[in-house]
């Protein structure tokens, strides 16, 4: 870790008399700031990096303290992506999600504060790793228990659940909704358990965490995503699997807090906004397959009031009597 710095943008040489009304001017504009800058260390695969609980809130007029994750100048761009909430890279409370794709690179944080403010009340942040995904040519690892492989909460069994923003685990079955189209309020994390036709073992999800970037399969039953991160879904996947594949058809839509509206879309394949705004709304649908023999023509409709039925054979014609006389 650096030592804290204070950044001034002034120039000696060209500031005004002390005292002066130009130099009142300048310093009204120009603000020191204290920053510090930390060095991270990560190992491969893909890590979240938030704000410990009980951070204190950002000033409302400066948003100080402000906190950028960016990739440090001595690691090769191909070495680290980076994903914040906010487009302009800054953390804003929120969360950033950081892939390192070699076996070790280097992030740089760096933390703006007020001048007035010390180092002791700096944001503390925390790291957490979201999969541990091999190098190419290794065998994988051990999974690990993380946000993603959380298990759903003891004591209900919903076929659907999804953690909301300011709300928290929500239940239902499936065809419902989940989350509110509209609110605006982002879904943290997910999980099915399916009760009916299929069994949880024969579906398995994903989350959609950036642009290309899929957490690890989740199996039915366990819970995807995170809670209490401000970390949003971007979407979501999911399959059928074994015979259930055979059998079912899986589609899903969703919504999103830009005003998105995706689907339905097919099993197998990310439901996503193309901005990648948060999830706001989804619901999964689960239908047996057609596999039935075309069926024949519908019959025509009648006229109200009236049935039409079916004519009986005619009976032969009795030959006419004749009367001798």
């Amino acid at each position: 870790m650096s030592e804290a710095a204070s950044a001034v943008l002034s120039n000696p040489a060209t500031q005004p008399d002390a005292g002066s009304a130009a130099d009142q001017a300048a310093r009204s504009r120009v603000s020191e700031l204290r920053v510090s800058g930390h060095l991270m260390t990560l190992e491969h695969g893909v890590f979240c990096v938030f704000p410990a609980p009980g951070a204190a809130d950002a000033d409302p007029v400066t948003g100080l303290p402000g906190v950028r994750i960016t990739r440090s100048p001595g690691s090769p761009a191909s070495a680290v992506s980076i994903a914040t909430f906010s487009p302009d890279g800054w953390l804003d409370g929120a969360a950033a999600l950081v892939r390192i794709n070699d076996p070790v690179a280097q992030i740089l944080v760096t933390v703006y504060q007020s001048a007035h403010h010390g180092p002791e009340t700096a944001p503390r942040l925390q790291v957490m790793r979201l999969s541990n995904e091999p190098l190419p040519g290794q065998a994988p690892a051990a999974q690990i228990q993380s946000p993603a492989t959380q298990p759903a909460t003891p004591g209900e069994d919903p076929e659907v659940l999804a953690h909301i923003q300011q709300t928290g685990d929500v239940g239902g079955i499936l065809g419902d909704w989940m989350g509110t189209p509209g609110s605006k309020l982002w879904i943290e994390g997910f999980g099915l358990k399916p009760t009916g036709v299929i069994a949880p073992g024969d579906i398995e999800y994903q989350a959609v965490l950036g642009r290309g970037w899929l957490s690890p399969w989740v199996d039915g039953g366990n819970f995807c995503g995170s809670r209490g991160m401000a970390l949003p879904l971007l979407g979501i996947n999911i399959r059928l699997k074994g015979d259930a594949a055979e059998s079912y058809d899986c589609q899903y839509s969703a919504t999103f807090v830009d005003g998105s509206e995706i689907g339905p879309t097919p099993g197998g394949q990310a439901c996503e906004a193309e901005s990648l705004a948060a999830l706001e709304a989804f619901h999964v649908e689960i239908r047996p397959r057609d596999t039935a023999a075309p069926k024949a023509a519908a019959p025509r409709k009648q006229a109200a009031g009236r049935t039409k039925t079916a004519k009986s054979p005619a009976k032969p014609k009795t030959p006419a009597r004749t009367t001798r006389r």
